[in-house]
């Protein structure tokens, strides 16, 4: 039975949920870790994760199922390797997998692949999304059934070298004093599989409207962004890597500007941090990893979740991750 801050699975490393609820059940979608002997580096080449495994459960406290391969690298054509953190979507009655993977030429690039069912099997477009790059996909079908897809990661994700909208390996880092880098966002066209506009970079400010700097590595973006709403309000929550936080911004438009407003949760077992939340029968439920089933092997991680309240405020109350 799946229970509270436990691996929800432990026959294989899951990493990165992404957690809907479709069909009445909650479907996560993570990446799957692979063990190995390689290269520990800032490119990410410890992650060497080549295929989906979805999990779902018929309730919080219901046996955890995995399905099987969902979708394998070898079965999408432009993929070159390294299919890390995905998301799903469902609209026009079919299941949509976005995920993202290096092109033959070594570059970032986010793909799409459909099924008629949660579980999978997907199948892959033949090309990535053109105008997509960098990593860590997320989507919010609003509820005026527009879409909307988030990305982007620093360091090993590239994201830096996408300041101008063209890929270049000669980036400079912004100084600590300017303002960070900060995810994209872009709205999906009608039938999901292509982007109706360039990508554009959030603004994330504090309370008094001024932009989170890059140096600021308690607040600043660094990678697996989400988007969720409660109470009419967007929720924009995201990794600041360095620091290893889960923390959050409020804002009125999907694509912002947001407000930032605090943590989530503390650091973890392990460097990365990576989540998503979720409503579920009238509460809501933050999913997560750690590497406490690898004893803290960054590369080996588990997926967990729990509950996640609110103050009346809107505001999250934040969370230490072992502790009730």
């Amino acid at each position: 039975m799946a229970k509270q801050n436990e691996p929800l699975v432990t026959h294989i490393y899951t990493a990165d949920p992404s957690a809907h609820v479709f069909e009445d059940k909650i479907y996560i979608y993570p990446s799957h870790d692979l063990d190995h002997d390689g290269e520990d580096n800032d490119d990410g080449d410890q992650y060497k994760m080549e295929d989906y495994h979805i999990l779902s459960m018929d309730d919080v406290d219901a046996p955890c199922v995995d399905h099987g391969e969902a979708l394998h690298m070898k079965d999408v054509p432009w993929v070159s390797g390294q299919m890390w953190a995905p998301d799903a979507a469902f609209k026009n009655g079919k299941y949509y997998l976005y995920f993202p993977a290096r092109d033959k030429n070594g570059i970032f690039r986010l793909g799409v692949a459909t099924s008629d069912r949660p579980e999978g099997p997907f199948k892959p477009e033949e090309s990535f999304i053109l105008g997509s790059f960098s990593i860590d996909p997320a989507v919010l079908v609003d509820d005026d059934d527009k879409a909307y897809i988030y990305f982007g990661g620093l360091w090993g994700g590239q994201l830096e070298s996408w300041m101008t909208n063209n890929f270049t390996k000669d980036f400079v880092e912004p100084a600590a004093d300017a303002p960070m880098v900060g995810p994209r966002v872009a709205e999906l066209s009608d039938d999901m599989l292509s982007l109706k506009e360039i990508p554009q970079e959030i603004l994330v400010v504090d309370e008094e409207g001024n932009p989170i700097k890059a140096g600021d590595e308690d607040k600043r973006y660094f990678e697996g962004p989400w988007m969720h709403k409660y109470n009419g309000k967007y929720y924009l929550s995201y990794s600041t890597g360095t620091t290893h936080y889960l923390v959050y911004a409020i804002g009125d438009s999907p694509k912002g500007p947001f407000t930032y407003k605090g943590k989530i949760l503390d650091p973890v077992i392990g460097w990365t941090t990576h989540h998503s939340i979720v409503e579920f029968k009238g509460k809501w439920y933050l999913f997560y990893h750690d590497s406490s089933l690898s004893n803290g092997v960054n590369h080996l991680r588990c997926v967990k979740f729990r509950e996640l309240k609110y103050n009346e405020d809107g505001t999250i109350i934040p969370m230490k991750p072992y502790e009730e």
